[in-house]
C-alpha cells in the first residue's frame, strides 16, 4: 500500500501539500489537487485514519456497549445511537455482552457482572474512543459506570442515578397515559389492568400513567381491577376471567405479549377481541400486527432513545451545558390505533 510520501514523490509535490489535499484544505490548484487524487486511485493509497486521529487527539469514535443484541429493544437503540453518529461522522465501535443469553433476566437484579463491564470499558479506552454509551435491555437503576471515568459515559434504556452521567428513557407514563385515554374516549369506564413485574420500573411508570388518565377524567381507581403478571402471554390468559368476572369492558396489557394471552383466552370462551372486550397493549411488538384483530397498543421510541443518548454524548463532547440538571431526558411513546378497541358510547 503506497504512503503519502510515495504518492509526493510520483506527483513530484511536496508531502505537505498532497496532505493538504487528504485534509480539503486550501493551497493547492484544481489540476494538482486532480492528479493527486488520481495518483492516490491508481497507487491504491488508504489514508491511515486511526493514525490521523490520534495524531488530532479526536478519534471520532464511540463506544457502544449493549447487554445482550437478542433483546428486542436494543437494535432499534443501536440503530438510533449510529444515525445520529453517522449525521456528525462519528463510528461506534460495538461491543455486546451477551448478558440475557448467559443469566436470562436473572441478571438484572445481579451487580458481579459490573467486573465485565468496566473491562470493556478499559478495553474501548485502550482504543482511544471519546466516550461511552451503555444500553440496557430493561430499564432499571444501574451503577456499573465508573463515576471517575476519564471519557463522558450515557446511558441509554436505563438510570444511572448520577446527573454527570445521563440517562435516556422512555417515557413509560405518558405512554400508558395515552392509551388509557384513548380507551376512555371510546366510553370506557371500568378498565382493568394486566401489569408486568412489581418490581419493574416500566410497569411502575406504566400504572402511574394509567391512574393519571383515571383521575383527569373524573374515574375512580379501583384496585381490585389490576393484576401483576411477569410479562409473558400465560400472565394475560391466567387473569383474563379474573378481570371478566368484575365487569370490565377494557383490558390494558402492559406488553403486548401478555395482551396475546387474552385474545387465547377469549378464543377459548368463544368471545371476541374488540368486541365483546376491548383489549390494547404496550411495546408494538411485531406480531401484535398480527393478532385478530390487530391490537391497539403504544409504541416504543426505541430508535429515538437511541438518538437522544448519542446527541447527548455529542453535547458532553463539545463541553456543552446540560439540558436537564438531573441528567434524566425522557423520550415520548407514540399511540397506534388498530381494531382491538369498541366504541361503547
Amino acid at each position: 500500500m503506497a504512503t503519502i510520501k510515495e504518492i509526493a514523490k510520483a506527483c513530484n509535490v511536496s508531502v505537505a501539500t498532497v496532505s493538504n489535499i487528504l485534509n480539503h484544505k486550501p493551497g493547492a490548484s484544481e489540476s494538482t489537487r486532480k492528479m493527486v487524487l488520481e495518483k492516490m486511485q491508481e497507487m491504491n493509497y488508504t489514508p491511515n485514519i486511526v493514525a490521523r486521529n490520534l495524531k488530532m487527539k479526536n478519534s471520532r469514535s464511540i463506544g457502544v456497549i449493549v447487554e445482550d443484541m437478542t433483546i428486542f429493544s436494543i437494535p432499534d437503540i443501536v440503530d438510533g445511537i449510529t444515525e445520529h453518529c453517522e449525521e456528525k461522522n462519528y463510528q461506534i465501535l460495538l461491543i455486546n455482552l451477551r448478558l440475557f443469553k448467559k443469566y436470562n433476566d436473572k441478571y438484572y437484579h445481579r451487580d458481579d457482572y459490573f467486573g465485565t463491564v468496566r473491562d470493556e470499558i478499559n478495553k474501548l479506552i485502550a482504543k482511544q474512543v471519546e466516550g461511552i454509551i451503555y444500553v440496557t435491555a430493561h430499564e432499571r437503576v444501574l451503577r456499573c459506570i465508573p463515576e471517575d471515568l476519564s471519557i463522558p459515559a450515557v446511558m441509554a434504556y436505563g438510570y444511572t442515578d448520577n446527573p454527570k452521567i445521563p440517562s435516556v428513557v422512555v417515557d413509560d407514563e405518558d405512554g400508558a397515559h395515552q392509551i388509557v385515554e384513548y380507551l376512555i374516549r371510546q366510553g370506557h369506564q371500568k378498565i382493568g389492568v394486566i401489569g408486568g413485574k412489581t418490581d419493574s420500573i416500566h410497569a411502575q411508570d406504566r400504572l402511574i400513567g394509567y391512574q393519571r388518565a383515571l383521575y383527569e377524567n373524573n374515574l375512580l381507581y379501583n384496585p381490585s381491577f389490576v393484576f401483576w403478571g411477569d410479562w409473558t402471554r400465560d400472565s394475560g390468559y391466567r387473569y383474563t376471567d379474573e378481570l371478566l368476572a368484575k365487569g370490565v369492558t377494557a383490558i390494558f396489557c402492559m406488553n403486548d405479549i401478555m395482551a396475546g394471552g387474552v385474545y387465547d383466552r377469549l378464543e377459548e370462551l368463544n368471545l371476541k377481541p374488540g368486541e365483546d372486550l376491548s383489549i390494547v397493549g404496550y411495546d408494538n411488538r411485531e406480531l401484535s400486527g398480527y393478532y385478530k384483530p390487530p391490537l391497539s397498543t403504544i409504541t416504543l421510541p426505541l430508535h429515538d432513545v437511541g438518538y437522544a443518548a448519542s446527541e447527548a454524548m455529542i453535547r458532553m463532547l463539545k463541553k456543552e451545558p446540560a439540558e436537564r440538571a438531573d441528567g434524566i431526558y425522557k423520550v415520548n411513546c407514540h399511540l397506534l390505533v388498530r381494531e382491538s378497541v369498541k366504541n361503547i358510547q
